[in-house]
């Protein structure tokens, strides 16, 4: 078969995006179908090491290695299973990130793993085949990954509040087809709740004119570690898997049949040490997601736009905005999209929306696009429940890398592989599509794919009673050996073995980060094994501390940079760079990006200009960490400096009344009003005001 003739084309996926797997940069139609000429090759039937070989082992062998047989770049969903199912079928692979696994679009989702409702619902409406098997597939997809990572995810109830009666036949027919499409896939049997049995598990919610609800089961997971998960198992089954790794340019090579250039591999730069070499491919798969553009321009710098970037924000809420274990679906918002209002480690996660946006590293969700999910929130729950800014505890944006397809081919022939769009449920058959596609573009030797049933790093021998074992054995308290258990599966023991003694009568060992989150000490030298280079990967990929709750995270920060400083030899300006980026970082990414600047017409501020600016330099002396916020940590330590001693209780007390958001921090516009506080705070708030003022008067 001639080369100009490989296979190439473009499939829908859910989430509203087109999946394109573009061989030779061409746009024709593909249909998923399995290779039936493969030339003999051995699938790797175990791993073939029983750890993952360190970030420096693995950098040797992208050096030395002649040449791979797959090269992906991009260490997202959807990359890291390319190079697991490629690696699985005998290949020879590589895979390159630029910044960390899972630090773009695969960490920052809904956390669902679902097959699509809505979608189901288009395809009745429109008689549209295609998106009937999209949802089969993805249906198909949620059960292998909940078999295949069951420590990381789990099924999930999620109710579907009906206020109309006509809605009830309604909406109960579409979930009930989602049951039968599902077929033996099914998680659990959907069912209907009266009124009343609907405010029984859902206390919280919106009463009024409430007729009833559906309750429907999709998957829930922890975005970030199964990325993480797929990872580190392509690596233990061979794969040379790097992160901090960055791809300047493609390399190219005169075919000798055609005489037309073809990409052979790419210079990459080591991020964390400028240093630069070729790695060397027969075939190379951007899988780069939101930057899909960018590589093909490398590849053509007259490629046309494929990529139409959308920016979805989610918002994260204490555990008591919703029920320990149902979700809530919101499914015509006043925008038309759909809001999830889930309970997540804890915690509760709302989201998501739909805004176009610019490509860029570091998204930052914007105040209006928070504020829309909370009115949505608002509109669903009981009057007596009070929806408050201040109970974000983090915020973050996405970037969704849809795809459309463009009016003109484009006939470049360099055979590079391009896979784009889709959602976390379908990474697996997305992955085996494009090695599928590789393998008949460049004629690779390769058996079929094994990746439906492979276990992930952590979960063969999980059981949902380990934890007990962690606490038997080792003394943790069963909050963190749970914990333990649901983050890292039957690897949990490693991470106990590496857990300090507390000096406590109990628990034993397992000293926490901060007290009100189950991540230990142990995790950051563990994490550092799992490819963790920065603080910062350390905060939201191996825990998940910036995103449950922004503050705990900057307070865990100094412990954690001291931990991985005393691992990775980092010298003291090291550690302040790590701590300034890591700050940077969940004070622009993660939703607490000051408002310190934008000072609201509120009456309650009644200051003159020139004693707004004078209050404005005092905040910035006390916030000397430029957060946008004073916690009782800066409070304390300015107290410490003028050698003045107060008892913390007491101090918590008087922060707490002027923390009028009661999110737990003093941002600028509650400092500026202790000086016009009236009525019952205004004593506690003069108090404070004279706290902020007396390290002044000994300057």
């Amino acid at each position: 078969m001639a080369f100009q003739k490989a296979v190439k084309g473009t499939i829908l996926v859910g989430g509203g995006a087109l999946a394109s797997i573009l061989g030779l940069s061409q746009f024709a139609h593909y249909r998923r179908k399995q290779v039936s000429n493969y030339a003999s090759a051995e699938c790797v039937s175990e791993p073939v090491n029983r750890e993952p070989p360190s970030r420096e082992a693995q950098l040797l062998t992208l050096q030395n290695m002649s040449e791979f047989d797959i090269l992906v770049i991009g260490g997202g969903a959807t990359g890291c299973g390319c190079a697991l199912d490629a690696v699985t079928r005998g290949l020879k692979t590589a895979l390159v990130e630029r910044d960390d696994f899972s630090s773009g679009t695969s960490s920052r989702s809904t956390k669902l793993i679902h097959g699509g409702v809505r979608y189901l619902q288009k395809a009745i409406m429109n008689l549209d085949i295609e998106q009937y098997r999209m949802v089969k597939e993805a249906l198909h997809e949620r059960a292998n990954l909940l078999e295949i990572a069951p420590h990381l995810s789990a099924p999930l109830p999620i109710m579907l509040p009906i206020y109309k009666w006509w809605q009830l036949p309604y909406y109960w027919v579409g979930i009930k087809l989602y049951d039968l499409v599902a077929g033996s896939n099914c998680l659990k049997s959907s069912y209907v709740l009266s009124k009343s049995r609907a405010l029984e598990h859902f206390p919280m919610l919106q009463k009024d004119k409430l007729v009833g609800a559906i309750v429907y089961y999709d998957g829930q997971h922890n975005d970030a570690r199964m990325n993480l998960a797929i990872a580190l198992t392509a690596a233990r089954y061979g794969a040379a898997t790097a992160n901090y790794m960055e791809v300047v340019s493609l390399l190219k090579k005169t075919d000798p049949d055609t005489g037309k250039e073809r990409v052979s591999g790419a210079r990459c730069k080591d991020v964390l040490t400028g240093q630069e070499f070729d790695v060397r491919a027969k075939c190379v798969i951007n899988a780069t997601g939101p930057f899909t553009d960018t590589v093909r321009k490398m590849d053509d710098k007259n490629a046309t736009a494929i990529c139409q970037p959308s920016a979805g924000v989610h918002i994260v809420m204490p555990g008591y905005y919703s029920p320990e274990s149902m979700g809530l679906l919101d499914p015509a918002t006043s925008d038309g999209r759909v809001i999830f209002f889930l309970p997540w480690q804890k915690m509760t996660i709302a989201g998501t929306t739909d805004t176009p946006t610019d490509v860029t590293h570091h998204p930052i969700p914007s105040e209006e696009d928070i504020n829309f999910i909370l009115n949505e929130v608002r509109n669903y729950l009981s009057c007596d429940v009070e929806v408050r800014r201040g109970d974000v505890l983090a915020a973050w944006s996405g970037i969704r890398p849809l795809v459309t397809d463009p009016k003109s081919a484009d006939t470049h022939d360099s055979g590079l592989i391009t896979i784009a769009g889709g959602k976390w449920t379908t990474y697996r058959s997305m992955a085996e599509d494009t090695i599928n596609a590789a393998i008949k573009a460049h004629n690779l030797k390769a058996g079929p794919s094994r990746t439906v049933g492979l276990f992930l790093q952590g979960g063969r021998d999980w059981s949902p009673t380990l934890y007990i074992r962690l606490v038997q054995d080792y003394g943790l308290e069963s909050e963190v050996a749970q914990h333990l258990a649901a983050t890292y599966g039957d690897k949990a023991f490693e991470v106990a073995k590496m857990a300090s003694v507390t000096g406590k009568r109990w628990p034993i060992v397992g000293v926490r980060l901060v007290s009100e989150f189950p991540y230990i000490e142990a995790e950051v030298k563990y994490g550092i094994k799992e490819y963790a280079c920065t603080a910062v990967d350390m905060i939201s990929r191996r825990t998940r501390l910036a995103f449950l709750n922004v503050q705990a995270a900057e307070e865990a920060l100094p412990r954690i940079v001291e931990l991985m400083g005393r691992e990775l030899n980092w010298d003291d300006y090291k550690k302040e760079e790590e701590l300034e980026t890591a700050r940077k970082f969940l004070y622009y990414e993660m939703g607490y990006k000051s408002r310190s600047e934008q000072l609201t017409d509120r009456s309650e501020i009644s200051l003159l200009p020139s004693d707004i600016d004078r209050y404005k330099k005092r905040f910035h002396k006390f916030d000397a960490d430029q957060k946008g916020f004073i916690t009782i940590v800066d409070v304390q330590r300015v107290l410490e400096s003028i050698g003045v001693q107060m008892d913390e209780n007491t101090l918590h007390e008087i922060l707490n009344e002027v923390d009028l958001n009661k999110n737990g921090q003093v941002e600028l516009n509650e400092f500026l009003q202790v000086s016009c506080g009236e009525g019952k705070q205004a004593y506690l708030l003069f108090i404070f005001w004279l706290l902020c003022t007396v390290h002044f008067f000994f300057l």
